[in-house]
C-alpha cells in the first residue's frame, strides 16, 4: 500500500505523512456501482482516492437524485470532510462510478495532521476551494444552460472520468443524474444523434466529441 500511496499522493505529501497513513489508513475495494456513503450517514472515515472514479450526488425532498461532481485519483470529498469534523449526518450520496480502491483516514487522523503537517492542510483546504468550485459549476449549468447542453457536458464528463467514450447508460440512470425525466433525455440523445455528436447502442452511448 505504501508505494501505490507514494504514486498517488507523492506529489502531495511529504514522506512523513504517507507513512503515517499507510500504518492508519484502512484499504478498500468498491465495486462500480456500489454505495460508499449515504445520505444520513455518520461519516467517521475520510477516503482518500487511490484509483477509480466516484460520483457524489445530492437528494431533493422528493427523493429525486442531482449529480454535484466527480472525484478522480488524488482527491477527496469536502462534503465528507465537514461531516467528520462536524460530527454531522452526511447530506450527500457516494457511488463508484467505475470499480474503486479508497485508503479510509480515521476522524482523530484528521484533526492530527491539520496542525502537523502543511501539506494535509493544503491539502485539506484546497480540496474545499476545488469541490466548491465544481458545485458553482453545477449551478451554472443548471441555471444557464439548456438541457441539450447540460447533457452533452454530462456525457463528456462522464466520457472523461471513465477514460472511455462509450458510456454504459441507460436513458433512466442518465434522467436520475440530471434531475429530469426519461422521455426528455431520450428525446435529446436522439437529437444529438441526429446532430452528430453521438452514436446511440443499445445501453450504452458513443461520444463523436469530446
Amino acid at each position: 500500500m505504501l508505494e501505490e500511496l507514494k504514486e498517488a499522493y507523492g506529489f502531495i505529501f511529504e514522506d512523513e505523512l504517507i507513512e503515517e497513513i499507510a500504518q492508519v489508513g484502512s484499504l478498500q475495494r468498491i465495486n462500480a456501482g456500489e454505495k460508499i456513503i449515504e445520505i444520513g450517514d455518520y461519516v467517521k472515515m475520510m477516503p482518500l482516492l487511490m484509483e477509480g472514479a466516484i460520483k457524489v450526488m445530492r437528494e431533493d425532498k422528493d427523493g429525486d437524485e442531482l449529480l454535484l461532481y466527480f472525484l478522480e485519483r488524488g482527491d477527496t470529498c469536502a462534503m465528507t470532510l465537514s461531516c467528520c469534523l462536524g460530527q454531522t449526518k452526511s447530506e450527500i450520496r457516494a457511488i463508484a462510478e467505475r470499480d474503486t480502491k479508497l485508503i479510509m483516514i480515521p476522524i482523530e487522523k484528521m484533526e492530527e495532521w491539520t496542525s502537523k503537517y502543511k501539506s494535509w492542510r493544503d491539502f485539506v483546504f484546497e480540496s474545499y476551494h476545488a469541490r466548491l468550485n465544481e458545485m458553482l459549476e453545477t449551478i451554472d449549468t443548471i441555471a444557464f444552460m439548456n438541457m441539450d447542453q447540460r447533457l452533452m457536458k454530462y456525457l463528456q464528463d462522464k466520457a472523461k472520468i471513465n477514460q472511455n467514450e462509450i458510456i454504459a447508460a441507460t436513458h433512466q440512470q442518465i434522467a436520475y443524474d440530471l434531475h429530469t425525466s426519461r422521455v426528455v433525455i431520450s428525446r435529446l440523445l436522439k437529437k444529438l444523434e441526429i446532430d452528430g455528436k453521438i452514436k446511440l447502442q443499445r445501453n450504452s452511448i458513443e461520444i463523436m466529441e469530446l
